[in-house]
């Protein structure tokens, strides 16, 4: 029998936790938009996956926005926080500490491939109590396949400093906006060059660079399902599709199309 979805955000029961015996198990979540799993960590690892829909993963001072062609690996007790942006069907791996597809103590963005999607599909229709040797050789499955999916990241470095969490809040959620780091020095209440003497501190770069990274984040979902480059350029504030381009290939030595496709041809 196929596993029910959730359509809340409350913690999953512990039956459901990753043993020795049994080191993949799967939470399936259909959510509506803006719907949060709060900060919370356990000891076993998770990949944050979604089906459909697109989700914001937190982490420490990192922020990442997920589409259906990546998910995210979490490591075990790293505390995080997922916000569905859209209406999403989430699938959650929860994977035993000592089964760990990866052993540095950082977050993974993974590709995900046609068979990793499938996999991660039938485990979710797998009945362990009916075929439990089915379960286990997909955990294996996953489990290798997760080892060699490690793709390059567009992460949201996220500040500390309260000002900076303001500015950097809204320009998140408003990523075409064209204020100047002048303009935001009225809105927040520092001068002009204490912000960008923040933006070094915090962040380690600079205002502009920063913004890049939130404009190609945002870029992700909307590349991932066919949306084209000059409707996304736009979308996200650059005056052009050449000019997105442009800025994406200095950043990744690739093109979107490439980038996005490498792993799911």
């Amino acid at each position: 029998m196929s596993l029910q979805p959730l359509t809340h955000t409350r913690p999953a029961q512990p039956a459901m936790a990753p043993t020795p015996q049994r080191p993949v198990r799967l939470i399936a979540r259909d959510l509506a938009a803006s719907e949060l799993l709060v900060a919370h960590s356990h000891a076993w690892g998770q990949v944050t996956y979604a089906l459909e829909g697109v989700v914001r993963v937190t982490v420490g001072n990192s922020t990442w926005i997920v589409p259906p062609l990546r998910a995210i690996w979490i490591p075990p007790q790293a505390r995080h926080e997922v916000a569905t942006l859209e209406k999403s069907r989430l699938r959650a791996l929860y994977v035993h500490a000592d089964a760990a597809p990866f052993q540095r103590p950082e977050c993974e963005v993974l590709a995900v491939s046609p068979l990793l999607r499938e996999l991660i599909v039938a485990l979710s229709q797998a009945d362990a109590d009916v075929d439990a040797a089915r379960e286990t050789l997909l955990a294996a499955l996953i489990l290798d396949e997760l080892s060699r999916s490690a793709a390059p990241a567009i992460r949201v470095a996220l500040p500390n400093e309260k000002r900076l969490k303001t500015l950097c809040s809204t320009l998140i959620a408003d990523p075409a906006s064209s204020l100047t780091l002048r303009d935001w020095s009225h809105r927040v209440g520092a001068s002009e060059r204490t912000l960008a003497r923040l933006f070094e501190q915090d962040l380690g770069m600079n205002f502009g660079q920063w913004r890049q990274q939130v404009r190609l984040a945002h870029a992700a979902p909307l590349i991932a399902r066919g949306q084209p480059l000059a409707q996304v350029a736009a979308e996200l504030g650059y005056a052009s599709q050449s000019a997105f381009s442009a800025m994406f290939k200095k950043t990744f030595g690739q093109s979107p199309s490439t980038f996005f496709m490498q792993k799911n041809a």
